[in-house]
């Protein structure tokens, strides 16, 4: 399958040319459907973006074409596109930002153990911002990965957080996806703040 045939689930602004872009990527063995929750969220939250759930999307390569399509399709530059990511998803979103930094501004990443990985992020990204978002019930990725991973970003002087939600597993609960507004309404990326 070439990424550009693959299947895939638009939420478009009615506002006209989308100013900003969410590719959402779902968890091993889930369907793009199982975004659609965070999918509104989001575009209720940002009413001039496009919001792409593709499905099946499993390797960096085919998400680099995928997401160098849209942006090409949209006009849209990396820095007004953010990848958010539920488990393997998380992975492949925090790979690409790892493998190819600024293509995207930002990443979301729900239930990742990408950034605890031994050989993940040699250096920090310096122009996409990594937003860590964790249920501290997960059992697939306990959230002591989560932590393990935020400390070597942090050691990298990366521009990443890490949100921890008491009495959740490996989900994309409501509090979690508000949390995720939250971050994208209100962090502004310290690359922002290092030109000053």
């Amino acid at each position: 399958m070439k990424p550009l045939d693959t299947e895939t689930i638009e939420l478009l602004s009615t506002a006209g040319i989308p100013k900003q872009l969410f590719v959402l990527l779902h968890d091993q063995g889930g369907t793009a459907a199982d975004m659609l929750a965070l999918g509104n969220v989001i575009g209720g939250a940002f009413a001039e973006a496009a919001v792409l759930i593709p499905e099946g999307l499993a390797q960096v390569d085919a998400l680099v074409a995928f997401v160098r399509a849209q942006q090409q399709r949209f006009e849209i530059q990396g820095s007004a596109v953010a990848l958010v990511g539920l488990g393997a998803g998380a992975d492949l979103a925090l790979a690409l930002s790892d493998a190819h930094d600024g293509l995207v501004g930002r990443v979301l990443a729900f239930g990742s153990a990408y950034a605890a990985v031994a050989g993940s992020f040699e250096k920090a990204p310096e122009l996409t911002t990594l937003h860590l978002l964790h249920g501290q019930d997960d059992k697939v990725a306990p959230v002591t990965l989560a932590r393990q991973g935020f400390e070597r970003l942090m050691a990298l002087n990366a521009d990443a957080t890490l949100d921890v939600a008491a009495s959740l597993g490996h989900e994309l609960h409501p509090a979690l996806m508000d949390q995720a507004v939250v971050r994208l309404q209100t962090c502004v990326p310290l690359r922002y703040w290092r030109d000053l």
